[in-house]
């Protein structure tokens, strides 16, 4: 199961924070190629890609993104959330 917000957002977990980011899907062909050139390296490079964090909303009671705080984040931090 792909938890994708429309079709312009993609969710990670941020490994290390412990948080969900929402990716914007321009930004996963960056994703893609990272993962691609550095298969099998160690240590990975800490090449970062632009994303949001997401929080909840108490009104709706459920997740939705921060569109006011964006950040950068590691992408060998990043796991995709199934």
């Amino acid at each position: 199961m792909d938890l994708t917000l429309g079709s312009d957002y993609f969710i990670y977990e941020h490994t290390e924070q412990g948080h969900l980011v929402a990716i914007n899907t321009n930004d996963l062909k960056e994703m893609k190629k990272y993962w691609k050139l550095n298969k099998g390296k160690k240590p990975l490079p800490a090449d970062k890609v632009k994303g949001y964090p997401m929080i909840h909303d108490e009104e709706q009671d459920s997740l939705k993104i921060d569109f006011t705080k964006e950040f950068e984040y590691e992408i060998r931090a990043l796991n995709k959330f199934d």
